[in-house]
């Protein structure tokens, strides 16, 4: 039997309910607001729904499911999104170790996030893969061309504006005469942290004043003066660990309806945050529904922005074809499932065995009067 999908009892969704009359005077500009009201319909009859019936015959229950809204920030919209672009990920993965590396910018430019994050994004996505480009090209660290796949993060645990990109990089490269050139370091990284660290920081400032014609002398000063840090962990030597990584950051949102806590009325909310002071602690954190509202918004990104992208070895215009000539030196990655996987949103609440079969679908008015007699 598989356990069925069960939702939690706590939902942002129910927060956004609360103000839905003032969520433009909460959000920064009318995408957030829009995005928010999205959210706070998702999988309720406003949407429109379908009625289900289970599969097994023993079974043969009924069910009335509301559509979703489908949108990225949504708590709810994830799970099966997730899956597809894992399961995508998953044949195209290289015979090798990968490293998993974390590029973040200081809180100094927190306040041209929130004036232009497309800007502040794209270059940080921009800067991040011209280090690896120039460290990778570069014949006594690597002499070959590397891959990365970077996801775009924008908060910190108490949803605090903090932008960082997840990067899993493959432990080597491609050379020009198309020959696999594995990683020379023996450290965390293909290449010195340190030395990456600092050339990082000159990048970004130097493509920040690129895309905005100029950033003011006190900034510059302010942002040469911090030591900014690559963070790098152990590499992945499996397919598997790949696989894990990708799934738990890919489709990630600021935070999932798990980690809320407590709502009270329309004053305050509670939720789970891991305290990296304390070595990573889960606390309960308080705030307002407003501030609370305030702060998910940060987090929502420009319209048509892409948060998951993919260069070099790994781009979509690259990665077919290089993948068959490394697999032919590397040989191929076999992944072998336990079990079929299956949606557990699909899976029957009542038995757990069966899996949901829509009959019909409804409107904003709601299903039939008599619905259960009409299929039953």
């Amino acid at each position: 039997m598989v356990k069925a999908f069960k939702p939690p009892s706590l939902e942002l969704a129910t927060v956004l309910k609360n103000h839905r009359h003032h969520l433009f005077s909460l959000t920064s500009n009318t995408w957030q607001a829009r995005t928010l009201f999205a959210l706070s319909r998702c999988r309720t009859k406003e949407m429109g729904g379908h009625i289900d019936k289970c599969s097994d015959t023993a079974c043969s229950s009924l069910h009335i499911s509301y559509n979703s809204c489908r949108n990225r920030h949504c708590p709810k919209c994830q799970g099966h999104l997730k899956e597809k672009w894992v399961c995508d990920r998953e044949k195209e993965l290289l015979n090798t170790a990968y490293f998993h590396v974390v590029f973040t910018i200081p809180h100094e430019l927190n306040t041209m996030v929130l004036h232009d994050p497309k800007v502040v994004y794209r270059v940080l996505f921009k800067s991040a893969w011209q280090i690896l480009v120039g460290f990778g090209n570069n014949p006594k660290l690597l002499g070959a061309q590397v891959g990365m796949i970077a996801l775009l993060h924008t908060w910190g645990q108490n949803l605090s504006l903090h932008p960082h990109l997840h990067c899993i990089v493959p432990a080597g490269g491609l050379t020009k005469g198309g020959k696999w050139v594995q990683s020379k370091s023996k450290g965390k990284f293909l290449f010195p942290v340190k030395k990456m660290s600092n050339v990082f920081r000159a990048k970004f400032v130097e493509n920040l004043r690129k895309e905005t014609g100029g950033i003011n002398n006190a900034l510059s000063d302010v942002l040469f003066a911090k030591k900014w840090v690559i963070y790098t962990k152990k590499p992945f030597f499996g397919a598997k660990q790949v696989i894990e990584y990708l799934g738990r950051y890919s489709h990630k949102i600021a935070i999932s309806n798990h980690r809320i806590k407590g709502i009270e009325g329309h004053h305050a909310v509670t939720f789970e945050a891991k305290n990296y002071k304390k070595g990573g602690k889960k606390e309960l954190l308080s705030l307002s529904q407003a501030e609370f509202i305030r702060r998910f918004s940060l987090h929502i990104l420009p319209k048509g922005f892409t948060k998951i992208r993919h260069y070099g070895i790994l781009s979509s215009s690259s990665k077919k074809k290089v993948k068959g000539i490394i697999d032919q030196q590397l040989g191929k990655v076999i992944i072998v499932h336990s079990e079929e996987k299956k949606p557990l949103h699909r899976v029957c609440p009542t038995c757990g065995k069966g899996h949901l079969v829509t009959l019909t679908t409804f409107e904003q008015r709601g299903p039939p009067m008599n619905w259960k007699a009409l299929f039953s």
